[in-house]
């Protein structure tokens, strides 16, 4: 019986090294190698100082700034500790709701653009932290950013074609332009 103990212990112990420090170390070594900058989080830094992540979104509220996407994550927006989506389905009035109170700040953030609102500009994606828009969002806002920042539209057209990203391998998904890298963009157009 005693032996059955310390086979069972030496294997925990074993187990224990190989699973819990050996693999975690192996891998984030890897990582670190292969993919330096998503082993960090994806960082943008501006300035010597990170400013985000291409992977989270960040609430853009300000006329001078593109937004995002609404984030599902409560209380507080974009919270990657409580990412989640709404569940909202499209008969839940709720949802319906939060659309219209979005349109409407919209509206009231540019009153004299007449265009339908991009459906991404009123609806959470499934994690709650998406940091994209289309690129039809982000051309919806620019009349509105371009007053703000007394910008030409169409630099703020160069500048959001030059943060469009295209398919990824060609095929999956839609174009996307990064929020955060788009108004750190305009920051940089509008010295």
């Amino acid at each position: 019986m005693s032996r059955l103990i310390r086979n069972a212990l030496v294997m925990l112990l074993l187990m224990t090294v190989i699973t819990g420090i050996a693999y975690p170390l192996a891998v984030t070594g890897l990582a670190q190698v292969l993919a330096p900058s998503q082993a960090h989080g994806s960082l943008i830094v501006k300035d010597g100082r990170p400013v985000g992540s291409a992977l989270i979104g960040q609430s853009f509220t300000a006329p001078g700034y593109f937004w995002g996407r609404p984030s599902a994550t409560t209380p507080t927006p974009n919270n990657g500790a409580s990412s989640t989506p709404s569940n909202l389905g499209p008969t839940n009035p709720a949802l319906t709701k939060a659309a219209s109170d979005r349109i409407a700040a919209l509206r009231e953030a540019d009153p004299a653009n007449k265009a339908p609102v991009p459906v991404d500009l009123v609806t959470a994606s499934g994690s709650g932290l998406d940091p994209e828009i289309s690129p039809a969002a982000a051309e919806y806002q620019l009349p509105r950013v371009a007053r703000a920042r007394h910008l030409d539209p169409a630099k703020l057209r160069e500048l959001i074609a030059a943060n469009t990203e295209g398919r990824q391998l060609g095929v999956f998904g839609e174009p996307r332009v990064n929020v955060l890298k788009l108004n750190l963009a305009v920051d940089q157009a509008a010295r």
